[in-house]
C-alpha cells in the first residue's frame, strides 16, 4: 500500500518563520508547535535550555475535527466551529507568550476533507493563526526524530509507530552500520527527509514507511454497527493488520534480534499509565518505560471487562479517550501480533516535540540529541 499523499497540501499558507538567527539562543526565544489532528488540537509552547528544551505552557482539547468525515468526506461546520474555538485560545497563548516562532500545522483529517481549504481560510481569517496542512511523510519524520533519544544501542531495526487519530504512520530504520553510541544521533540526522543521499558518516537508513489512513477515531468510525464489544475489536484490529500487508518489513519479515519497537500515541500512553496502576498520570514514569506483549494483552483484556461505562469511568484512561480507547488498542495489538518482538518502547511525544526540535535545530539553539524536560 503507497502511502497517501495529501492533494493540495502545498496550496496553503506556510508558519511564519523568521530567518536563524544568533538572537534565539541568546535572548531564550519562545517556540509554538501546534498539532491538530482528527480528534484533538495540542500545542507545546517551549525555550531551548542548552542541550535541552523546557515546556512553558501547553494545551490540550479534543475537539473531533474528523468527526462524520469518513462518511461525507468534508469538515463539517459544528466540527470547524468547535476547533476554531480551541484555536482561539491557542492564538490567546501565543500572543500571552510573546512567542514569534512558531510551526502550527494539521494533518490526516485535512488532508483527506474535500474543503480543507476553506477550513484554512478560515482559521485564518477567524484567528490570524497560520495553520499549515503537512505530508503524511512529513508527519512521521517528526514523530521519528523526537523519539530519537529511546532507541536503545543494541537496536539494530527499529520500527517507530505513531497511532493518530485519522491515521497510523510506521516508519523502519535500519541503524546496524551505524556504532551504538551514535545511533540515537543518526536518526536525528534523518531530519532533512526519508530519501537522504549516503554521506561520510554511518547513517539511519529508512527500509521503509507507511502511512495508514486508519487511526483511532477513523477506525472507530469504520465500525460503528458492530454493538458487541469483543467481536468489535477483534473486527478492528484483523481489519488493521490486512492494511499493512504491501508494507516491505510485514511482507519480508524482521530479525528476531535487535529489534525495537518504539510507540507514540495516547493509546499506547494509556496502556502503559493503566499497567503501572497510575492513579494520576506521570510522564516521568511512563515515557521510555518498556512494556512486553504480555502485559499489553492484559491491560487490553481490562479495558474489554470494564464495558463502556467503565472505561468511561476510569480516571486513567480520561473522558476524552474512552470512546476511541479500543479501538487504539486493536491497532496496538495488531502491531505486537506482526512483528516478532514482545516488548515496545513508550514514548511520551510524538509531532509536537518533533516540531519544536526542528525548529530549534534549524536556529541551532539545541544540538542533535536535544531532549524534553
Amino acid at each position: 500500500m503507497a502511502p497517501r499523499r495529501p492533494r493540495s497540501a502545498g496550496a496553503f499558507p506556510k508558519a511564519v518563520e523568521p530567518p536563524a538567527t544568533k538572537k534565539y539562543a541568546e535572548s531564550g526565544e519562545l517556540y509554538a508547535a501546534l498539532d491538530l489532528g482528527t480528534n484533538s488540537c495540542r500545542m507545546l509552547i517551549a525555550r531551548p535550555r542548552g542541550d535541552q528544551f523546557q515546556v512553558v505552557d501547553s494545551f490540550s482539547k479534543a475537539v473531533q475535527l474528523g468527526q462524520g468525515l469518513e462518511a461525507s468526506g468534508r469538515l463539517s461546520r459544528n466540527s470547524m466551529a468547535r476547533t476554531v474555538q480551541a484555536l482561539q485560545i491557542c492564538r490567546h497563548k501565543i500572543e500571552l507568550h510573546g512567542v514569534k516562532r512558531m510551526r502550527l500545522v494539521a494533518t490526516e483529517a485535512c488532508r483527506r476533507a474535500g474543503n480543507a481549504r476553506d477550513f484554512i481560510r478560515y482559521v485564518r481569517r477567524e484567528t490570524g493563526l497560520p495553520l499549515e496542512i503537512i505530508p503524511a511523510e512529513e508527519e512521521a519524520r517528526l514523530a521519528v526524530i523526537s523519539c530519537a533519544s529511546l532507541v536503545s544501542p543494541k537496536a539494530e531495526q527499529i520500527l517507530v509507530v505513531d497511532i493518530g487519530g485519522g491515521s497510523t504512520e510506521l516508519v523502519w530504520m535500519d541503524v546496524s552500520r551505524v556504532p551504538p553510541s551514535e545511533r540515537g544521533r543518526a536518526i536525528m540526522r534523518i531530519s532533512g527527509g526519508f530519501r537522504q543521499p549516503e554521506g561520510p558518516e554511518p547513517q539511519a537508513r529508512v527500509v521503509d514507511w507507511i502511512s495508514v489512513p486508519y487511526g483511532v477515531a477513523t477506525l472507530k468510525d469504520h465500525f460503528a454497527d458492530v454493538e458487541d464489544d469483543a467481536a468489535r475489536f477483534a473486527l478492528m484490529s484483523w481489519f488493521f493488520e490486512e492494511k499493512l500487508s504491501n508494507f516491505s518489513t510485514y511482507a519480508c519479515g524482521a530479525p528476531l534480534s535487535g529489534f525495537q519497537i518504539i510507540g507514540t500515541s495516547g493509546t499506547v500512553t494509556t496502556v502503559a499509565a493503566c499497567h503501572l496502576g497510575l492513579k494520576r498520570y506521570d510522564r516521568t514514569r511512563v515515557d521510555g518505560l518498556t512494556m512486553t506483549s504480555a502485559q499489553i494483552d492484559t491491560v487490553i483484556r481490562n479495558f474489554l471487562m470494564l464495558g463502556p461505562d467503565g472505561r468511561r469511568a476510569d480516571p486513567r484512561i480520561g473522558r476524552d479517550r474512552h470512546t476511541l480507547i479500543m479501538s487504539g488498542a486493536a491497532i496496538l495489538q495488531a502491531l505486537m501480533r506482526v512483528w516478532p518482538t514482545d516488548r515496545m518502547s513508550v514514548a511520551d511525544r510524538g509531532l509536537r516535540e518533533g516540531l519544536l526540535y526542528a525548529q530549534m535545530a534549524a536556529d541551532g539553539v539545541i544540538d542533535e540529541m536535544g531532549q524534553i524536560r
